[in-house]
């Protein structure tokens, strides 16, 4: 037979309400009666009813993450890191239901799981990943995001700008330094005397790449305000694959325009980069230095290691997860930046001092 609250209750020696209080998170409950709370629900094996406590409440405890692509390391670290946050085999108050949807970057389907999850009423919603801005579907999404937040469920932007939103709703915003990670990956290739510098740049209508482009531009502006027009034939926008970055260092040699150094929107891109520019008998970083972005695990093992920008993901999965249960309160503003280090590894070196070969080999795809 289940268990029931007052059962949990008459153990723990307080009244059915402060169970409950527990148990739904957010309220203040002194540490030694949340402990007692605690020990009860576990020794009794209690399963609170979510549907009854759903119909009771605003809100249930699914809290819904929508990522980009969960294939993605990007996406899959932060994700990882906030569903170990709601562990349910720790506090009773981080026992969420963590649901991850994946957008594959569309706007209509971030909107369409939007909706689903209002319809569930669920107890939190976080996005991950670069925002599309475009104007129509921003102000689609705030009103969404407006309406979940008003119902009493937080929202956690994570790795995108903030929306203006009504004030004194629970919504927290998680921002990575893009621009300034950027801005230190291009200053170490000017640093090494690189000038023609490419940059495979992701989807021009994400905020991401917004904010990681100007960054480079910006590095570029302070050595010398020539260089970013003299660089503007070196910029290409691709996904965020392998195989966009791959295609992308293929059209920058079709384009004989000499370049010394490539910089990627990302670390996936950046392995594609280094395939191509191999596969045209080009030494990296010899004959043209690679370096990527967000700093992901397979980052030390390429050869040579990737120099890249490292993003605090788990910091990030985690800051989320802790905002969206009401553990900590929201900083002012709401908004959070989380910082973006530079790592130099053997991907980038000076430039050689002849221009680097163009091999007239057949190019294969990998």
């Amino acid at each position: 037979m289940a268990v029931t609250l007052a059962e949990v209750a008459a153990q723990a020696g307080v009244s059915p309400a402060t169970v409950s209080r527990v148990l739904n998170g957010g309220y203040p409950v002194a540490g030694a009666t949340r402990t007692r709370v605690e020990q009860a629900v576990e020794d009794l094996g209690y399963i609170a009813n979510g549907p009854a406590r759903a119909l009771a409440a605003a809100t249930s405890d699914l809290v819904g993450v929508l990522v980009h692509d969960i294939a993605d390391s990007f996406f899959g670290i932060l994700a990882g890191s906030f569903q170990n946050a709601l562990s349910p085999t720790g506090r009773s108050d981080a026992r969420r239901l963590a649901v991850v949807c994946n957008t594959e970057g569309a706007a209509a389907t971030e909107l369409a799981y939007l909706s689903l999850l209002e319809g569930q009423r669920a107890g939190g919603v976080v996005l991950t990943g670069g925002a599309v801005e475009e104007p129509g579907h921003t102000a689609a999404l705030t009103s969404r995001l407006a309406r979940i937040a008003g119902s009493g469920a937080p929202v956690v932007l994570c790795g995108r700008p903030p929306l203006l939103l009504p004030s004194g709703l629970p919504v927290a915003t998680v921002v990575f330094d893009d621009r300034g990670g950027a801005f230190r990956l291009t200053e170490h290739l000017l640093a090494l005397g690189h000038r023609r510098i490419a940059y495979v740049a992701g989807p021009p209508e994400l905020s991401t790449t917004r904010e990681r482009l100007a960054g480079h531009r910006d590095a570029l502006r302070r050595q010398d305000p020539a260089l970013p027009e003299s660089c503007a034939d070196l910029t290409v926008h691709a996904g965020f694959q392998r195989s966009a970055g791959y295609d992308a260092a293929r059209e920058l040699l079709r384009r004989e325009a000499p370049f010394t150094a490539v910089a990627a929107a990302n670390d996936t891109v950046a392995t594609g980069v280094a395939a191509a520019l191999r596969e045209a008998g080009l030494r990296i970083p010899e004959d043209v230095s690679v370096a990527g972005f967000d700093d992901l695990p397979v980052c030390v093992d390429t050869a040579p290691a990737l120099t890249t920008v490292r993003l605090p993901l788990r910091e990030a999965g985690a800051l989320a997860a802790q905002f969206v249960t009401g553990r900590i309160p929201l900083p002012p503003g709401g908004i959070t930046t989380l910082p973006a280090e530079l790592m130099v590894r053997g991907s980038t070196a000076p430039p050689p001092t002849a221009p680097p070969p163009r091999s007239t080999a057949r190019r294969r795809r990998p």
